[in-house]
């Protein structure tokens, strides 16, 4: 599953608010109407506060908000359950910055990866580790943090970006990217960093986390993904198609009748060809069917990298690679039966609602096996970390582990 890789939608200031919202308590949801351009309040799920829990342990926040607005989006104002007693949050993506060093560190015999530093250098670290696998970063990746507080580490993963060689398969697991990110870590000389992930990215995070717990100062996920064989399914078998019928056609009619069976099974037999227009072919329905479901609302921009040949071959070789091999993990609930190993982290995760490719599903069940983390439903958004109440809630997830960071230090 992809990280939303153009982050470029720029959140109002606070001269756009509408008046003060409502904020109530509940244990009954609520169904709120909504504009499809403002930013909704997500709901908020944390145990954190044991006085204010309602019975069986789960405390609801929601926000009634006036959202009659024709063209400007809304910032929302409510406060995170944990974060009354902290200042006020942005919300709103930082300016794109240019990193002040980039290199390339050769984490085996065979694998380089494209690294870069961004923000303040002696500022808080944090690593990003992008969606796909395959995805690489791009220079909006840098824009959910605030550059005068973190030290911004991107990477791109074995085969993926800048990384060569490009779209390779071999020696290309999960802990092949474990140790890469420690490696990567231990060459700059940091101690220890916040890790940020979507997508395949929280998958990462997660595993990286459970591995090296004593590493992470705070973890930051979006659209979970914990790469269980019903999420795949969901995504690449049919499950999917029930909401985009039309787009997943394409994908459907590159394999004949008699190998759908296992459409990802049959796409590795493609994207292994020998014959690389094979290879581009497949590639390019692989790639196309995941950028057009990212969205709530169709992000043409988006939809476009599915006809970049070289994207597309890294992005749909590798993601089908980890697919077939069940990510490399031991157990299909191998991230879940870890969280006692990060349960201690400040952490935020972040979901949306209407997301296709990753469904609120697993989000929910991390939720439940992780109750301490703060858990934010976006009611207006998909899959991409590039929609406006996305964006918003991964910028304030940021924030909020600043400010207890600062807070620590005082």
């Amino acid at each position: 599953m992809k990280l939303g890789l153009s982050p470029n939608t720029t959140l109002p200031s606070s001269s756009t608010l509408s008046p003060p919202p409502l904020l109530c308590t509940t244990s009954t949801s609520l169904s709120l109407p909504f504009h499809h351009s403002s930013p909704q309040p997500p709901l908020t799920y944390n145990n954190n506060n044991n006085n204010n829990n309602i019975k069986g342990g789960k405390r609801l926040i929601c926000c009634v908000q006036n959202i009659d607005h024709k063209t400007e989006p809304v910032t929302p104002t409510y406060l995170m359950a944990s974060e009354h007693e902290l200042p006020k949050l942005n919300r709103n993506l930082y300016p794109l910055i240019e990193p002040y060093k980039t290199g390339f560190l050769k984490v085996s015999d065979l694998h380089t990866i494209y690294w870069e530093q961004s923000g303040n250098p002696d500022g808080h670290p944090v690593v990003f580790l992008h969606g796909g696998p395959g995805g690489g970063t791009s220079p909006s990746n840098r824009r959910f943090f605030d550059p005068d507080f973190y030290r911004i580490i991107l990477f791109d993963q074995r085969g993926a970006g800048k990384s060569t060689p490009h779209a390779c398969l071999e020696q290309n697991t999960t802990w092949d990217l474990i140790d890469d990110i420690e490696k990567l870590r231990e060459h700059l000389e940091i101690p220890e960093w916040q890790v940020f992930g979507g997508s395949w990215g929280s998958t990462l995070a997660l595993a990286y986390s459970q591995s090296h717990p004593e590493k992470v100062t705070g973890i930051v996920l979006r659209g979970i993904f914990l790469l269980r064989k019903k999420e795949v399914d969901w995504f690449y078998e049919g499950g999917a198609a029930a909401i985009f019928p039309d787009v997943w056609e394409p994908f459907r009619d590159l394999i004949p009748e008699n190998e759908r069976g296992c459409f990802v099974d049959a796409y590795k037999k493609r994207l292994n060809s020998d014959d690389i227009e094979t290879q581009y072919a497949a590639a390019r329905a692989w790639t196309k069917w995941e950028m057009m479901t990212a969205h709530l609302l169709p992000n043409e921009d988006n939809i476009k990298r599915g006809d970049d040949d070289y994207f597309s071959l890294a992005f749909a070789r590798i993601e089908n690679h980890y697919f077939v091999n069940k990510g490399f993990f031991p157990s299909d609930s191998y991230l879940l039966d870890g969280v006692d190993k990060i349960r201690h982290i400040n952490a935020v995760i972040v979901q949306g609602r209407y997301d296709v490719c990753c469904p609120m599903m697993s989000a929910w069940d991390l939720h439940k096996a992780w109750p301490e983390a703060d858990f934010r439903v976006v009611p207006d958004a998909g899959h991409s970390a590039n929609e406006p109440g996305v964006a918003a809630e991964l910028v304030a997830a940021n924030e909020k582990l600043k400010n207890i960071i600062k807070h620590k230090g005082n």
